[in-house]
């Protein structure tokens, strides 16, 4: 007999008690999820997340006290284990260039349905990336960069490598970059991990930082 997967543990973390509440209320109803606990703000959530344990937590941006993005670094040293979605109403992409820096896996605006939220909970425990499509979009159009010279990408990776890195930078998953590119989701995958070895690079949320800088978006 097949066992029930294990729930994901989430910590969901915002200032306002009915948004808190709420999203609690509708993640607990939700398949494969369990909340072990909230809190009011950052300082609370890392207390919390150190206490608890939660595979996820679910982080507001601007909080008193400790806000969601300096949470999120304090979390990365005291609690490594955990994965840090951000959940907020601020689309700013400098917000979600320094959430990603700090080690948010993800950056989501609380506008998404519940059961989206739910799966994008799932992914980031399973360690996939989860970027808001508007966020991505503001995010691209913010930068300013200019291409780089092939030299500088071309040692590291082949012009494939490099489309399927601009394509996860732009916050698509394996699947649409797939069928964008007529590739098989496996095919994506292993190019995938073949970018993240070359590049030296930790996972998704890098490889989309690290696309920026070179100026592929």
């Amino acid at each position: 007999m097949s066992q029930e997967p294990t729930a994901v543990r989430v910590l969901v973390v915002d200032d306002q008690q009915l948004i808190r509440d709420g999203i609690a209320a509708l993640l607990s109803i939700r398949p494969g999820i369990t909340v072990v606990g909230t809190a009011v703000n950052g300082r609370e959530a890392v207390e919390k997340a150190v206490e608890l344990g939660p595979d996820v937590v679910l982080m507001d941006v601007r909080m008193p006290e400790l806000d969601g993005v300096e949470a999120v670094a304090v979390l990365r040293g005291r609690a490594p284990e955990c994965r840090v979605v951000m959940l907020t109403t601020f689309d700013d992409e400098e917000y979600v260039v320094q959430a990603l820096r700090a080690g948010a896996s993800g950056y989501l605006l609380k506008d998404l349905p519940a059961e989206e939220l739910a799966q994008a909970i799932r992914l980031a425990h399973a360690g996939v990336t989860q970027l808001d499509s508007s966020v991505a979009a503001r995010l691209a159009a913010a930068l300013p960069h200019a291409a780089p010279d092939p030299p500088a990408v071309a040692p590291a990776l082949s012009p494939r490598e490099i489309d399927i890195l601009r394509l996860l930078a732009r916050g698509r998953t394996n699947r649409e970059i797939a069928a964008q590119l007529y590739l098989s989701e496996g095919t994506v995958k292993n190019h995938i991990s073949r970018i993240l070895s070359r590049l030296a690079l930790r996972d998704r949320t890098q490889a989309a930082l690290r696309a920026r800088d070179l100026g592929l978006l």
